[in-house]
């Protein structure tokens, strides 16, 4: 039966009043219509490709005369935006832009919500059951973290690459683009659960001696029914707010690693190899890096919006 107030209302749960609070965040929400947009953008990459008649792929300038110049700069101005092309063509190969930016979208959130995905999944494993174990595990876990927090994780993945290229690709072959998401995933997600193990072993540390706690084991309950039980059900909300966070700080980086030729590499579209890219012939066609580095400014800054509104909607110290 549903708890009531004293004035006969039902009370509500701390979802519901979360989610309550988040509705009167208007720039939550607002980032939350963003993201939303951002996801089914990526989604319907195909669909808007194909309706749009144009592929990510396709070098338009050099097969059609009259869109490059012999220098490979855009013939048209505002870098050869057009009726066939909205957002222009890539200098050099011609390939269009909005179908680049369509599917580098893809590339970005691929990467991030996988990467999250097993960021989500070890580090609530072993934040919560170290913190409930204490003892040997907690000393084991506290050095393991402290030793990967030190860990360099940039250079790691910029000295991962030639390695990988080396020892499983064939000389003469590029890297399979599969095994280009999987060693990013990965790496981004050996060094990306730490701080939020850390947080939730702080914060299974003083649940495990509340009340409803205490009550469980004096009723013979089992250290696993405690913990998926009575633990973890009270620690999703930083959970939720890690995740939120951690996409864009993905998304950033993926981009800077293809920015530096370590990321994504051809021909997978990818915002970071865009920019890169658009820095070398900025001085002669300004608009081809203008479009993927606001892609990516609304992008990260709706994910950060919305990863603020989901922390302050959480906070019970927040002001409702």
């Amino acid at each position: 039966m549903a708890e009531v107030h004293s004035r006969g209302r039902p009370s509500r749960g701390p979802f519901a009043t979360a989610a309550r609070a988040f509705r009167r965040d208007r720039t939550g929400m607002a980032a939350l219509v963003a993201v939303l947009l951002c996801g089914l953008l990526a989604l319907a990459a195909p669909l808007l490709a194909a309706a749009y008649g144009k592929n990510p792929t396709t070098h338009y300038g050099q097969d059609e005369p009259g869109l490059l110049s012999a220098e490979g700069l855009p013939v048209l101005p505002n870098g050869g935006i057009s009726g066939e092309h909205w957002f222009g063509i890539e200098p050099g190969l011609g390939r269009d832009v909005l179908t680049q930016l369509l599917y580098g979208m893809r590339t970005s959130l691929l990467v991030a919500l996988a990467s999250v995905a097993v960021i989500a999944v070890v580090g609530v494993v072993l934040g919560v059951t170290v913190g409930y174990l204490s003892g040997l595990a907690d000393r084991a876990f506290t050095f393991v973290c402290n030793v990967l927090l030190a860990f360099p994780t940039l250079l790691l993945l910029l000295a991962l690459s030639p390695v990988i290229q080396t020892r499983f690709v064939d000389p003469g072959e590029n890297e399979p683009a599969w095994m280009q998401f999987t060693s990013l995933i990965l790496v981004f997600a050996a060094f990306g659960w730490v701080p939020l193990a850390m947080v939730l072993r702080t914060a299974v540390r003083s649940l495990r001696e509340r009340e409803f706690v205490e009550a469980a084991r004096a009723l013979g309950a089992s250290r696993r029914h405690i913990v998926l039980r009575e633990l973890l059900p009270n620690v999703w909300a930083p959970v939720l707010v890690h995740v939120t966070l951690a996409v864009p700080g993905i998304v950033t980086a993926e981009a800077a690693l293809s920015f530096l030729g370590v990321g994504i590499n051809e021909p997978v579209p990818d915002w970071g190899r865009m920019i890169s890219r658009g820095s070398e012939v900025f001085y002669d066609d300004p608009t081809y890096m203008v479009f993927p580095g606001v892609a990516i400014l609304v992008f990260v800054l709706a994910f950060n919006l919305l990863g603020d509104a989901v922390r302050d909607a959480l906070d019970p110290r927040t002001a409702r």
